[in-house]
């Protein structure tokens, strides 16, 4: 008078290996994720200390260069004349440090 089948031990297996595979999958993608931001808080803090260190150094040289030429709004120009080269620099270098990046980033992304 039992009217539940009991079901073959080969299907609770299966059951039991997609729940597994899905346990697994979720797991996986938890820690590529967790690493890619790891990683990426510690890239930011590193490129915050860096643009704070530059900052800096270039307040300092345009402080210097002032005092040096005796004025200290020349200082400050050459700064300035020195971040526009740079920039200037980096837009006819643009494609080829785009594409330094998104290689970088790629290779963060699946090194996890």
């Amino acid at each position: 008078m039992e009217a539940k089948k009991e079901t073959p031990p080969i299907i609770d297996q299966l059951k039991e290996y997609v729940e597994t595979r899905i346990k697994l999958a979720k797991l996986q993608a938890i820690e590529s994720s967790s690493t890619v931001a790891a990683g990426l808080i510690a890239d930011v803090a590193v490129v915050i200390g860096m643009i704070l260190a530059f900052l800096f150094a270039s307040f300092t040289l345009a402080l210097y260069l002032g005092k040096v030429l005796g004025a200290y709004w020349i200082g400050f120009g050459i700064v300035a004349i020195l971040y526009l080269i740079i920039a200037l620099l980096v837009k006819v270098n643009k494609q080829r440090i785009e594409k330094t990046l998104a290689n970088t980033f790629i290779q963060k992304i699946f090194k996890s």
